[in-house]
């Protein structure tokens, strides 16, 4: 004899399983809340080949990243001034909008040409800079140099 407690449950599942995935159809999607960050952090991390931008709240919580690909160049333009410039407009606008951001502090790393035209888009968007750090790691003779090349 079946147990009419489980064949309630069988029947339900189905239900329960629609209702959890969004109920009806065509019901409006609430937006969600995006809290305010007045400052934040910017990290931009200008390499040989490429530029990444990242903007973060005061504990180091991401909240967008851009990048010269991202923006759409490639190949040798990714790694020109202006892919910078263009990639840190494009997340300096994001982080203005959303997340209501008016003042940051810039952490830069690395050697890349980058690093002033990104700065530059930051504060050309409304982002007030407070202050700019360089972090890019530099050896005291560490590691010995590879051996001189031939031609």
């Amino acid at each position: 004899m079946a147990n009419p407690a489980v064949a309630e449950n069988t029947k339900a599942a189905p239900a329960k399983a629609a209702a959890a995935k969004g109920g009806k159809k065509g019901a409006p999607v609430k937006k969600k809340n995006r809290r305010v960050v007045a400052d934040g952090r910017v990290y931009v991390k200008a390499s040989f080949n490429n530029t990444i931008i990242t903007i973060t709240d005061k504990q180091g919580n991401s909240l967008g990243q851009s990048s010269s690909g991202a923006v759409g160049f490639s190949g040798s333009r990714k790694h020109t001034p202006f892919a910078a410039q263009e990639a840190a407009a494009k997340i300096a606008a994001i982080a203005k909008e959303e997340y209501k951001m008016e003042q940051v502090d810039v952490e830069i790393t690395g050697p890349g040409p980058g690093r002033e035209s990104s700065v530059r888009a930051l504060n050309a968007v409304g982002l007030k800079v407070k202050s700019i750090t360089d972090t890019t790691p530099i050896p005291h003779n560490g590691c010995r140099p590879s051996k001189r090349r031939r031609i």
